[in-house]
């Protein structure tokens, strides 16, 4: 196992989700943290509060460009490449793994219920979405722990 599948193994079994660990991984690799992010970030698990709607691991990849990209402050405004970085990553996501919606990702679920097999299906979108979005960052002139344009 490599360092990242590790992480997620240990995220998820710390009872993380998808869109949860698509953040943490981020601020770890930042150095940083942020609980009222990570908790935040709940609502969008499992499909958008548990309606295996819009795919957690999208929406949580979508939100660390945001970290990035995004207006923070009322004296702020989006980069300008913010929309065409989100653009990007949606499309991938579209085109990697056929959909955006939870339920045809990983089937029909109760999360109340005691089966977890859906974890390892995650776990693969996960690992290739971060790639992903730090892929696009670095094309983007951003690197983590930097959230100014360096190139």
């Amino acid at each position: 196992m490599d360092d990242l599948t590790l992480r997620l193994f240990k995220l998820s079994s710390e009872g993380f989700c998808c869109a949860q660990i698509m953040y943490k991984l981020a601020l770890e690799d930042e150095g940083s943290q942020n609980e009222d992010l990570i908790r935040s970030a709940q609502g969008l698990c499992r499909g958008i509060a548990d309606t295996q709607k819009t795919c957690g691991v999208l929406t949580g990849g979508l939100g660390v460009l945001g970290l990035y990209g995004a207006k923070g402050n009322e004296t702020q405004s989006a980069k300008e490449d913010f929309a065409l970085m989100l653009e990007e990553f949606h499309e991938w996501f579209k085109t990697e793994f056929g959909t955006t919606k939870c339920v045809t990702l990983i089937g029909e679920r109760d999360f109340a219920s005691a089966d977890q097999s859906y974890k390892p299906i995650c776990a693969g979108m996960i690992e290739k979405a971060y790639k992903k979005v730090y892929e696009i960052l670095l094309e983007h002139g951003y690197e983590y722990g930097n959230r100014e344009v360096i190139a």
